[in-house]
């Protein structure tokens, strides 16, 4: 009995990559599930430890395996120093398609991933980028937005009125599913966003009716986002990720597509849809926005 090559996906307990792993092994597929720690899993996947701090941790994670959804290692400015290495010893285990985890925010031949993004056409034949706008998720669970929800009752930002594709998580795997295993590649970079663009004050507006909470967009300036971010994490980046707010203010993500629907047959997760299933999960505001 033949074996089939599995899938990787790395950062398989993250927000996008639970949600490629339970969508690829829901319709069948054979799924190495990749991720610092390991443990016993309550599905049918392979888990395997991998660390991208750790090269040690490469060949285990690629042996049996022809495609990889990869992401990023967090927080870092010049991922494609550790990726690139990665990549290429895939091509050389085996791997024929990959698929990067990007963002709207960056081009290809751009910052961080953008290097990544410039050099996966001459690594693999079949491939494709995932640039996703900012996740609804972003409003959920311990982010920073969603504590500040919880906490007072604001969101805090420097992107003015700017609008953003807010998508949901859910949706940017689905997409993921079909570039791993779909019978042609993408061969392409995708932008992926929800079904509306929405200001940060929109999205107070929708918490706020949803919940019955009040909720409001307090705007702030580049350099208290900035300083207001460097709290919890290097401060080269939180700067990188305040530049991205007042890219926001200029219109850098004023705009929706059509990948979610091309690509999975069914169209895009409203935020004000989000919003009402978080909700119903946990009610109430102060546990649903924790």
């Amino acid at each position: 009995m033949t074996t089939l090559p599995a899938i990787l996906v790395i950062g398989a307990t993250g927000t996008t990559g639970s949600r490629v792993v339970s969508q690829l092994l829901a319709a069948g597929h054979p799924v190495k599930a990749a991720s610092r720690r390991t443990g016993r899993r309550q599905d049918a996947a392979e888990s395997v430890v991998f660390d991208w701090n750790d090269p040690a941790t490469f060949d285990q994670a690629l042996d049996g395996v022809d495609r990889v959804y990869v992401i990023p290692p967090l927080g870092s400015r010049e991922p494609a120093a550790v990726m690139l290495p990665f990549l290429r010893l895939g091509r050389a285990a085996g791997v024929r398609r990959t698929v990067l985890l990007s963002s709207s925010a960056i081009p290809c031949g751009g910052p961080a991933t953008g290097q990544v993004h410039q050099a996966l056409p001459d690594l693999f034949d079949e491939w494709a980028v995932l640039r996703p706008s900012w996740f609804m998720q972003n409003f959920t669970g311990d982010h920073l937005h969603a504590r500040s929800i919880s906490e007072h009752g604001t969101l805090l930002t420097a992107t003015g009125d700017g609008r953003v594709g807010f998508v949901d998580a859910d949706d940017i795997a689905a997409v993921a599913v079909h570039a791993l295993t779909a019978a042609q590649a993408p061969n392409t970079d995708l932008v992926i966003t929800g079904p509306q663009a929405l200001s940060y004050g929109d999205i107070a507006a929708v918490v706020t009716e949803v919940t019955g909470t009040s909720v409001t967009h307090r705007q702030l300036s580049y350099e208290q986002m900035r300083d207001r971010l460097a709290t919890d994490m290097p401060p080269d980046f939180a700067a990188m990720l305040a530049g991205m707010d007042r890219a926001i203010a200029e219109g850098s993500e004023d705009r929706t597509t059509d990948a979610v629907l091309r690509l999975t047959g069914r169209p895009p997760r409203s935020f004000r849809a989000f919003t009402e299933r978080e909700l119903g999960r946990m009610q109430g505001v102060r546990q649903s926005f924790p």
